[in-house]
């Protein structure tokens, strides 16, 4: 029996020793996944935001981190139109996406396959943040709705969402409470988080610009529309709140949106503790894949 010091270092020599040799074999690596290399062991759990556009996403990191962050663009139309990865450092900058994959030290490098017109709208954003010392979090761009979605974004948005949902530890859907329509391309990039289920929340933000009433309503509504489109038998995890920092609109909510913010922060915290058995679970399904593969290979 082979003991690890800890729980990482004993996945990354059982996948180098075990489960590698075996996908090389079987050519897993070109039509499945990609190799894993040390960074997607020690990377620090990811949370992954995705939403339309003016849902509040950069907002609700801003709100997360206490602070501004390099590249932040906040606005009532689509101002986030790139990925971009907000991660710790001591010293505060931008990495563009270009440089982001080529460093040893990232996990980014399988993305070098969505081409230079992803890479352009790719950077990772340093910030010296308490909060980024255990966690990272991407920030998407927003899903766009109506004829403005009829815009080619030049690289394989859905492609990239699904490269990402299979190596985050949480993904958050936020909602607007004033639109609930579920885009084409919302509907397109929920069906791409498929598989990751255990992985997803909801958040209803901006829910203090509706009285109790209509919140009910809306609430409903939204449970409504995600029925349709998730289609699992569990109903996912919704948080209700207005995660920014100005006075609520209608304050006859704010115990529950107390509550809720502290339930969906605690989850959030407890990703660091859970980061090791996430990547052992990914590892196994890892293994099952080329388990399947080698089946139908003979």
């Amino acid at each position: 029996l082979e003991l690890f010091e800890n729980v990482v270092e004993g996945l990354k020599k059982i996948y180098k020793t075990k489960l590698l040799p075996l996908e090389q074999f079987y050519q897993f690596h070109d039509f499945h996944s990609p190799q894993l290399d040390d960074p997607d062991f020690d990377a620090k759990p990811m949370i992954l935001l995705v939403g339309q556009y003016s849902t509040g996403k950069t907002t609700f990191i801003k709100y997360l981190l206490e602070q501004d962050f390099p590249g932040i663009r906040i606005g009532p139309e689509p101002t986030t139109d790139r990925f971009i990865a907000v991660m710790h450092d001591d010293k505060e900058g931008v990495i563009p996406g270009n440089a982001l994959v080529v460093d040893p030290k990232k996990q980014f490098r399988p993305l070098t396959k969505f081409g230079n017109a992803f890479l352009n709208r790719f950077q990772c954003s340093l910030v010296n943040s308490p909060v980024l010392k255990g966690m990272s979090i991407v920030d998407t761009p927003g899903i766009l709705s109506g004829e403005k979605q009829r815009v080619d974004r030049g690289y394989d948005f859905t492609g990239v969402l699904e490269w990402f949902a299979e190596r985050v530890d949480r993904i958050i859907l936020l909602f607007d409470a004033h639109k609930l329509d579920i885009s084409d391309e919302f509907r397109r990039s929920i069906e791409a988080l498929r598989g990751h289920d255990d992985k997803i929340r909801i958040v209803l933000n901006k829910a203090d610009m509706v009285d109790h009433q209509q919140l009910m309503r809306v609430y409903g509504a939204l449970m409504w529309s995600l029925g349709k489109v998730l289609q699992t038998p569990e109903v996912a995890r919704v948080y209700i709140g207005s995660f920014w920092d100005q006075p609520l609109r209608y304050d006859v909510n704010r115990r529950l949106f107390e509550d809720e913010e502290q339930d969906l922060f605690k989850d959030m915290q407890s990703l660091p503790r859970n980061a090791a058995l996430r990547k052992l679970n990914d590892l196994i399904k890892r293994a099952r894949l080329a388990k399947i593969c080698n089946i139908h290979f003979y």
